[in-house]
């Protein structure tokens, strides 16, 4: 993601010039996700889950090769993490053929996409080792949607990379990220293993996409936009 970013002059809610008042929004698991009062942001604070939904590597009949075990996408009757020939969960799954990105790999899709595209075809989805995404529970809110935009911070070095809403995931589960997400932040791990215990800050601003499939440098530009650093520091400092 080091590439040249030019923003746009919006106008930024200044969080700085006054204290945050926050409230609990809701328990997700054991993690408590709070409400900045009138100031449009969810934050909560835990460790990071790999997502590699929407790559094109992402599951393969031969676990070997893919990026993450064929069982986290399903099982025959019951597929949710692959796409099938009939959209159904009792479908077969769709394998890519020599036009597609990854032969041989079966279709992942991911909550957002481009519907410009067939159902059936890869680049419909949000790829995981390309775009930093984060997913969250299924209704976790219905003013923080799918292409919305969350600025994600890695607290043992501080470094932090803007993500788009890009995938849903199981209603008790919370704190999960893509790979690129993960590379950005250089939390060491892969969907497969994991990794190591995480400390992550999840800064999800309300209202902030257009349900959009974006490029990585459009995320980069767009959270910019609605954070200041002053934001982003008093917010870490709560």
């Amino acid at each position: 993601m080091k590439t040249l970013i030019f923003l746009t002059l919006l106008s930024i809610p200044d969080l700085a010039s006054a204290q945050l008042t926050k409230k609990l929004y809701k328990t997700i698991g054991s993690v408590k996700v709070y409400e900045v009062e009138n100031k449009g942001i969810y934050i909560f604070r835990s460790g990071f889950s790999f997502d590699a939904d929407g790559a094109p590597k992402a599951y393969h009949k031969n676990d070997k090769v893919a990026l993450d075990f064929l069982a986290n996408a399903g099982k025959p009757g019951n597929w949710w993490g692959v796409v099938t020939n009939t959209g159904k969960k009792d479908g077969i799954p769709i394998v890519q053929t020599a036009q597609d990105p990854a032969p041989g790999y079966y279709v992942s899709p991911t909550s957002l996409a481009d519907k410009s595209k067939k159902v059936q075809d890869p680049n419909r989805y949000v790829d995981s080792q390309e775009i930093p995404y984060i997913a969250l529970p299924s209704k976790f809110s219905t003013q923080f949607k799918l292409g919305d935009i969350a600025l994600v911070v890695n607290k043992k070095n501080n470094l932090r990379c803007y993500a788009i809403f890009a995938d849903v995931g199981p209603a008790n589960k919370i704190g999960e990220g893509s790979i690129s997400l993960a590379k950005q932040l250089q939390i060491p791990g892969n969907p497969k293993a994991g990794g190591p215990t995480a400390d992550v800050v999840y800064i999800l601003i309300k209202n902030s996409g257009s349900s959009a499939v974006l490029g990585k440098q459009q995320i980069q530009s767009i959270g910019q936009t609605k954070l200041s650093e002053a934001d982003i520091s008093n917010l870490l400092s709560e």
